[in-house]
C-alpha cells in the first residue's frame, strides 16, 4: 500500500539522499565492522556482545562517518542507528583522547532522558574497551551527581538539551572542545520544541567539528537544521521492505466508557507484552490503578515520576518481567523497546503522526504486530479522519469486555463494509 503520506515523506528527503530498497539493503547486511574500518578494540567489544555484522543503516553510514564526513541518516527508532553513529564517534574520539573535566570531545544530543540512558547503555561497554569515559546528563536526575562525574573528566557526553544548558550555565560543562556532534531523533527534538536549545548549542561549538544527524523524517525544522549547520552532508536512507502501516494488524473497537478499562484488561491478559498509550500523566496513573484492580500487572512512565521509577518500569517491561506498560506520548518518544506484541491506543492519538509514532513500537525487525484503538461514541469521526490520512480501511466494531474475540484480535477478521 502506498499512501499520500508515504509519497509526501519520500518527497521530503533532501536531494542526493542515498536511498536503497529492501533488496538492495540486504546486500549491505553481510558487512563486518572490521571491513568497514572499525578499530579492533571496538570490533572485539562488539563481538563479545554477539554483534559480528552491521545492519543496513550501520553499513551505509559508518565508513562515511569514519572518513570525517557530515552524515544525515533517515532512520527510525529500533533500526540500529545508535551503533551507526556510536561506533565512529568513539573511534574518532579515541584518536584524540584528552579527558578533561567538563570538556568532552564528543556530544550526543537526544530528546528524552530515557533515550539518553539507552544510548549510554549501548555505548558504555564499547567506550570501556576504547579507554574512554562516557557520561549521560539529563533532567529528572540528581544534577550534583552528574556534576561530580563531569569533574572527574569526560570524553563523550550524552545529553538532553535542557540539562546540557543548565550545566553550561553553571560552568560545569562546555562544548568548546567538541569535535564530533550527534543529533539523535532530530524530528522528536523538533516536535518537543527543543530546536531553539539545539541551535543554542550549535552556535557555541568553537572547533571544526563533524555532525552526524539521525531522524525519522527530514522535512520542516530538521531540513532547515541540515541546510544551516551541516557541511556537504552525505545522506542515507534505508527504505523499509514494507510501510509501517502494512506491517501491522489494525483493529478499531467501539467501547463504552464504563467498560473501556475491562476491554483493555482483557486485551492485555492475552499478550506477553502490551504497550498502552494515554494522553495525560494523570490518566496513566489512573489506568494503572484500574488495571491492577482487574488483576493485570502494569506500571506507568510519564514526566512526573521519579527517574528511578521510570527506569525500573522500562527495564522490567523490556526484560519481560512487566507485561503492561502505560505511557504518555512524550514519555515514550525515542524509546527503543523490542518485541512489543500489542500497542493499545486507550486514548485515541491526536493525529495520524501520533498514531504512526505510537504504533511503530510494534512490528519491528520484519515482525508483524497488533495495534488496537479503543473508540468511544464521540471519538468516531476523529478516528475515521486518522484512518483516512494513513490509508487504513477498517470498520469500527462495537465490542464488550466479555467478547471472546478479544482473546485473538489479530486472528479475528472484522466485517468489511
Amino acid at each position: 500500500m502506498s499512501t499520500a503520506l508515504d509519497q509526501a515523506e519520500r518527497m521530503a528527503v533532501p536531494p542526493g539522499t542515498a536511498s536503497v530498497d529492501a533488496e538492495e539493503a540486504s546486500r549491505f547486511e553481510g558487512c563486518t565492522f572490521s571491513s568497514l574500518g572499525v578499530d579492533p578494540a571496538l570490533v572485539g567489544a562488539l563481538e563479545r556482545q554477539g554483534i559480528t555484522t552491521a545492519v543496513s543503516i550501520q553499513a551505509m553510514t559508518v565508513a562515511d562517518a569514519l572518513a570525517g564526513r557530515d552524515v544525515c541518516g533517515k532512520a527510525k527508532t529500533g533500526s540500529g542507528k545508535t551503533l551507526a553513529f556510536g561506533v565512529p564517534l568513539l573511534q574518532r574520539t579515541m584518536a584524540d583522547k584528552a579527558t578533561k573535566p567538563g570538556l568532552p570531545k564528543a556530544l550526543v544530543l537526544v530528546p528524552t532522558r530515557e533515550l539518553a540512558v539507552q544510548v549510554s547503555d549501548v555505548l558504555s561497554p564499547l567506550a570501556d574497551a576504547a579507554g574512554l569515559k562516557v557520561v549521560a546528563v539529563y533532567g529528572g536526575a540528581d544534577i550534583e551527581r552528574q556534576v561530580k562525574k563531569l569533574r572527574h573528566g569526560v570524553d563523550v557526553v550524552i545529553a538532553t538539551p535542557g540539562r546540557l544548558i543548565d550545566l553550561g550555565d553553571r560552568r560545569e560543562l562546555s562544548v568548546a572542545e567538541v569535535e564530533t556532534l550527534v543529533l539523535d531523533e532530530a524530528d522528536r527534538m523538533a516536535d518537543m520544541g527543543f530546536m531553539p536549545q539545539v541551535e543554542w548549542v550549535l552556535r557555541r561549538l568553537e572547533r571544526d567539528h563533524q555532525t552526524l544527524l539521525f531522524s525519522a523524517t527530514l522535512d520542516g525544522a530538521v531540513d532547515r537544521l541540515v541546510s544551516r549547520y551541516l557541511t556537504d552532508p552525505v545522506l542515507h536512507e534505508v527504505a523499509s521492505p514494507r510501510t509501517t502501516v502494512d506491517a501491522m494488524v489494525h483493529r478499531f473497537l467501539e467501547v463504552h466508557q464504563m467498560d473501556r478499562v475491562k476491554v483493555c484488561a482483557s486485551i492485555c491478559r492475552n499478550s506477553d507484552k502490551t504497550l498502552v498509550f494515554v494522553r495525560t500523566k494523570r490518566g496513566a496513573d489512573r489506568l494503572v490503578e484500574q488495571l491492577r484492580k482487574e488483576g493485570v500487572k502494569a506500571a506507568a512512565i510519564h514526566g512526573d515520576l521519579r527517574q528511578a521509577n521510570r527506569e525500573r518500569a522500562l527495564k522490567n517491561f523490556d526484560e519481560g518481567k512487566l507485561p503492561v506498560l502505560v505511557a504518555t506520548d512524550v514519555a515514550a518518544r525515542g524509546l527503543d523497546i523490542d518485541m512489543v506484541d500489542i500497542v493499545v491506543h486507550f486514548d485515541p492519538p491526536e493525529d495520524h503522526k501520533a498514531y504512526l509514532h505510537r504504533s511503530g513500537r510494534t512490528a519491528r525487525a520484519g515482525e508483524s504486530g497488533l495495534v488496537v484503538t479503543l473508540v468511544q461514541w464521540n471519538q468516531v469521526l476523529e478516528v475515521e479522519r486518522i484512518q483516512a490520512r494513513i490509508g487504513i480501511k477498517s470498520p469500527i466494531v462495537e465490542m464488550f469486555s466479555n467478547d471472546q474475540r478479544l482473546r485473538d484480535l489479530a486472528g479475528w477478521r472484522p466485517p468489511q463494509s
